[in-house]
């Protein structure tokens, strides 16, 4: 069983306008949880300097999310922008863009570092800070607009959880509350593991990205169905229908990158981003996600991810322990 938190920065209701919508090379429509992570990481390197605490995991909670493409019909194409000539006036090329407006909260796993968490009016003024600060900054790509109105429920909150398992629960379901309505996502490792293995016993050939394309699709299967008509005979009618192997609303997802390269040493590859820090060359790594309601998380563990590098290997990606705390509901 994983350690609880016991604090949680609540930054409600953020405004993400033109956040990036394709997420890796082969999925679109929410932001990959990489870009959050890195969003958080971004303010915790900039905390002021009178604030000492750490940050352990970011969940986030989707309330609204608005993809810039067309509408109507089945395929659908990104709204792009038309962009400047080149210097010989001629059309310059055009790099697709997906964008997507987003309604979000984020979550954010933390830890003192030397901070008073158990000052009620310090936890507010920290909370306050951040969510300033947030909003200077950009997330997945997007800009972060000012909040509509100032309600209770949309101000930032540094929650520190009681020990008492009661009292924790009471304050666990305040939160579930204002976090309606929306959708948290999940990481759902153990569909993809559960499900290669239940291909591999149909087909040997079978790998983890047979079973991740057929959890990412809806299969439409013909079901031989026999009745007898009035007069007696038996007769048999096709009956199409839509084959789900696990219940609940599973999306493709990226959940880091895995290295294709050896680690190069800082600036021995050419035209490289920053030349202060090692390289390596990557490919995206794929998982199955979950878009769980906020409601029927036990706790606020389940929902938070973390950075779960494994260096020997070169697999740099993120975790969720949404199996491991609810175990039970499963």
């Amino acid at each position: 069983m994983i350690d609880s938190i016991s604090h949680l920065l609540v930054l409600p209701r953020l405004r993400i306008q033109n956040a990036n919508a394709i997420s890796s090379s082969m999925t679109w429509g929410f932001p990959a949880m990489s870009a959050f992570m890195g969003a958080i990481q971004t303010l915790e390197r900039n905390l002021p300097d009178d604030i000492r605490i750490v940050f352990d995991g970011v969940g986030v909670v989707c309330h609204h999310i608005e993809p810039q493409v067309t509408e109507g019909g089945f395929t659908r194409a990104f709204h792009l922008t038309r962009n400047p000539v080149d210097k010989s006036g001629a059309t310059a090329a055009i790099v697709e863009e997906g964008r997507a407006h987003l309604d979000v909260t984020l979550l954010i796993g933390i830890e003192s570092d030397g901070d008073d968490l158990s000052n009620a009016e310090r936890r507010r003024t920290i909370a306050r800070q951040l969510f300033d600060q947030m909003q200077s900054m950009r997330i997945a790509g997007g800009s972060v607009m000012p909040p509509l109105s100032e309600s209770k429920r949309q101000r930032p909150e540094l929650i520190t959880f009681d020990d008492n398992e009661e009292e924790r629960g009471k304050q666990w379901r305040r939160l579930k509350r204002r976090l309606l309505p929306g959708f948290a996502l999940v990481l759902r490792d153990d569909y993809l593991t559960e499900h290669t293995e239940t291909l591999k016993a149909d087909d040997d050939n079978a790998t983890a990205l047979d079973a991740w394309l057929d959890l990412c699709r809806l299969n439409h299967e013909c079901r031989i169905e026999t009745y007898e008509d009035k007069e007696g005979q038996t007769k048999e009618v096709a009956k199409w229908e839509i084959r789900r192997p696990y219940p609940g609303w599973l999306v493709p997802i990226p959940v880091g990158y895995g290295a294709i390269s050896e680690l190069f040493d800082p600036g021995e590859v050419a035209n490289a981003r920053d030349t202060r820090v090692p390289f390596q060359f990557v490919e995206s790594l794929y998982s199955i996600g979950e878009w769980v309601s906020p409601h029927r998380l036990h706790n606020p563990d389940a929902l938070l991810w973390f950075v779960d590098n494994d260096l020997e290997r070169g697999v740099y990606r993120l975790t969720n322990d949404y199996v491991l705390t609810h175990s039970d509901a499963d």
